[in-house]
């Protein structure tokens, strides 16, 4: 005999899967090294001006490498990746209009990767968050093999095809490193004066070739959104 009673109607959550934080709002750091390769005949005067004198030939072209030797983005752990950048230009700094892609340690996470296109575009806000005001092309990014090292002083970069950069630091007394101390520039404090002894560049349409020309080398303690 069939049951008269009636199944009373499954209970339906109102509750909603997490949302994904705003981008811009996730809390973010990085610690670790960056090198800095560009066209600039001597020392980059932007370092010391800021960005008022413009470059020594009038425009900017250049390459920068980023060791993370720890850091985050959010929950996602960031320490022992690396990142590879491409930059261009027009002429002072603070007048914007540059031109910039990267690459990414082809290690990261889906996360991570996630994270660092974010943090280097500006748009995760903060220290990088001047790039999402004065980068008008972002050209690009992409994973690679991306490769720092050091040996005694020198620094190299290896990204594939795309970069393979080498620079070591200017001997100042006594050996010693020349080290401009104390800045405002957005990299960080002190800034040691270095010259490149391999500089190419052969990607985006781009072939440059930096070799003997300015190079930077700066500790880096960057974080956001704040």
């Amino acid at each position: 005999m069939a049951s008269d009673k009636i199944a009373a109607p499954a209970k339906i959550s109102s509750r909603h899967p997490a949302a994904a934080p705003t981008t811009g709002t996730v809390p973010w750091a990085i610690k670790g090294e960056l090198i800095l390769n560009c066209n600039c005949t001597v020392f980059c005067p932007c370092v010391i001006s800021l960005g008022d004198h413009p470059p020594t030939e009038g425009y900017c072209m250049g390459w920068a490498g980023i060791r993370i030797d720890s850091g985050h983005y959010g929950d996602e752990d960031l320490s022992g990746l690396n990142v590879g950048l491409l930059l261009e230009i027009p002429g002072k700094m603070g007048r914007g209009n540059w031109k910039a892609a990267a690459y990414i340690d082809e290690r990261a996470s889906y996360a991570a990767y996630e994270g660092l296109i974010n943090i280097f575009s500006g748009k995760a806000r903060g220290t990088t968050g001047l790039f999402k005001v004065l980068v008008s092309e972002f050209l690009g990014a992409e994973r690679a093999p991306v490769i720092f090292e050091t040996e005694g002083k020198t620094r190299r970069l290896m990204v594939g095809k795309a970069i393979q950069g080498e620079i070591t630091p200017v001997p100042g007394h006594g050996g010693q490193d020349i080290v401009v101390t104390n800045t405002e520039y957005w990299m960080g404090p002190d800034i040691t004066v270095a010259k490149a002894g391999k500089g190419k560049v052969r990607a985006y349409g781009r072939v440059w070739d930096f070799d003997g020309r300015s190079a930077e080398i700066c500790q880096i303690d960057w974080r956001g959104p704040k």
